[in-house]
């Protein structure tokens, strides 16, 4: 099947249907006309007889109504009924009416259609024939009527000037077009070009009509909202549900309509079906109009709005505040006694009353802040290297050889006071791929913390292999853990209110630094404590082959 032929460039579906019924209709009209000629209603002298008469007319309500029900589809097919219509017309000038009659003004119709299907081309030839037709009826009818004569050639006058300015109109519309097409070109450009910047974008944007109503979003705002469905034509409050720092619900199309200009707010909340809460950083601003020089006002067209996701971000600030807040009070009580007890030192040495026994306490005093200073930025190095990721390459280890390397670093430390160090190993341990240094700071924080908190009896340093993986444990028979306190060991500067555990210093840090390796070991810490019957921390890592390669 042919598609339907489309013309020139000023051609249009409303002008080809324009064409179509003034085709329809001017044929019945030429029709009527010619009958009031032939009853003496009008003075003409046509050259058909009756005959010649119901011909054309047969001929000119057959093209007209076949024109009208069957658009033509080719450009033969439109080149075949144009050039039908011009030879009825013609023949309807020169036989019927004559060419100075007032139905003349129809050829103009001719004219547009011929512009409207062959453009330029189209139109000139439309002219060159009506010229042709003019000096037929001149050359019949100039013995005749001088009168006639005048009328052909200024009906003639009167057409081409018609040409002209439609050929004029048609070139300028032409221009327009194009002008219009590569401004629409450029805008689409710009357009998918936005459109590309803005659905690459990691943070949601969402546009709004001035009511809220979303005209516009991103894949991001999908991915943040945690939804499939279409965005628009939904009111913004519907599917932004927000709330304060308070838990107070706060309208966002409320914020949007007090917007004077761009604003940001960090301390909103965005809850999702399952409540589950992220905190958002949301950048609005109206979109405004025109500007209006009479009120000096700008009217609302709508609203941007552009959200992302800082729960991360934040709760890393809030933590790394508390930290410090934490870190600067914990410092502040040994630096500030060790400031006290040196400078009592300065003033008993020029006392003459000071016993070497003063002295040596007062410095014993000093001495126990300062290791216990140099453990807390020990403590913070480690947790520092471990949120870092330093050192954290993997090698394969010899668990035995380890562990018999840890066993020679404490024994002596617990043997001084006075506890049983005990190995426990298994027949094979294998070898395991993980940080040596993570993992060696992790064992050596267990057993530092055991022999701190065990005032008798033994530690034991148990590892054996089973089906693929090393369970390391360290169990001692110290003081223990209440079940109340064991939810709260592996926090930043927790340390139990025991008085048996506020007999030994500590940073509180220790166990906090040994869950932070255990993640970055890929494992995690189990414990078993009783009160009065000491403490296991235990913990699982996959052998692997002795010819394993780290990459």
């Amino acid at each position: 099947m042919h598609k339907m032929y489309k013309g020139g460039p000023s051609y249009t579906r409303q002008s080809a249907k324009i064409i179509r019924y003034a085709g329809l209709f001017v044929p019945i009209l030429l029709v009527i006309y010619g009958l009031l000629i032939k009853a003496d209603y009008i003075d003409a002298t046509p050259a058909f007889n009756d005959f010649g008469f119901l011909t054309i007319s047969f001929w000119f309500i057959y093209i007209s109504v076949v024109q009208f029900l069957m658009p033509s589809r080719t450009k033969q097919d439109s080149a075949i009924r144009l050039i039908t219509y011009h030879l009825l017309a013609a023949a309807y000038l020169l036989f019927v009416s004559g060419v100075s009659s007032p139905l003349v003004a129809f050829w103009i119709l001719l004219l547009v259609a011929s512009n409207t299907y062959f453009s330029k081309d189209g139109l000139n030839a439309s002219v060159v024939f009506f010229t042709f037709i003019v000096f037929i009826d001149i050359y019949f009818w100039h013995n005749i009527s001088t009168t006639t004569v005048i009328y052909d050639l200024a009906t003639l006058v009167a057409i081409i000037l018609s040409g002209v300015v439609l050929l004029s109109i048609s070139r300028a519309q032409d221009i327009d077009k194009g002008e219009l097409t590569a401004s629409k070109a450029q805008q689409s450009l710009q357009r998918d070009q936005i459109s590309t910047i803005i659905n690459n974008m990691s943070s949601a944007i969402i546009s709004t009509d001035k009511n809220g109503v979303i005209k516009v979003y991103n894949a991001a705002s999908l991915n943040l909202l945690d939804t499939n469905d279409s965005l628009k034509g939904q009111f913004i409050d519907d599917v932004v549900s927000l709330s304060d720092t308070s838990n107070a619900n706060i309208s966002l199309f409320e914020l949007l309509k007090t917007a004077k200009s761009s604003q940001t707010r960090d301390d909103l909340n965005h809850a999702y079906n399952d409540d589950e809460k992220i905190r958002l950083e949301i950048t609005y601003s109206p979109i405004r109009g025109s500007y209006s020089g009479l009120h000096r006002a700008e009217s609302v067209d709508g609203f941007v709005v552009i959200m992302r996701d800082v729960t991360k971000a934040k709760s890393l600030e809030e933590e790394r505040d508390e930290f410090i807040s934490v870190v600067s009070h914990e410092l502040r009580t040994p630096i500030t006694i060790v400031e006290g007890t040196i400078s009592n030192v300065q003033v008993m040495m020029k006392h003459p009353n000071a016993t070497k026994e003063m002295l040596s306490d007062a410095v014993d005093l000093a001495h126990d802040q300062i290791i216990y200073l140099a453990h807390m930025v020990n403590d913070l190095s480690t947790l520092s290297r471990a949120e870092r990721g330093v050192a954290d390459t993997a090698e394969v280890i010899d668990v035995r050889e380890m562990v018999h390397k840890l066993y020679e670093e404490y024994h002596e430390e617990a043997a001084d006071k006075g506890l049983h160090f005990n190995l426990d190993l298994g027949a094979t341990l294998g070898q395991v791929s993980a940080s040596r240094l993570y993992l060696e700071e992790m064992l050596q924080n267990f057993v530092t913390n055991a022999i701190k908190y065990t005032k008798q009896g033994s530690i034991t340093v148990s590892v054996k292999q089973k089906l693929g993986v090393v369970k390391f444990s360290i169990k001692d028979t110290g003081i223990g853990i209440s079940k109340s306190d064991q939810a709260k060991i592996f926090q930043k500067f927790f340390r139990s209110e025991d008085y048996r555990t506020r007999e030994t210093s500590g940073t509180g840090l220790g166990l906090y630094v040994a869950a932070k390796l255990a993640h970055k070991l890929k494992t995690s810490i189990q414990l078993t404590s009783r009160l009065n019957h000491g403490s296991t921390f235990s913990f699982d890592m996959p052998t692997v082959k002795s010819d394993k390669l780290i990459k």
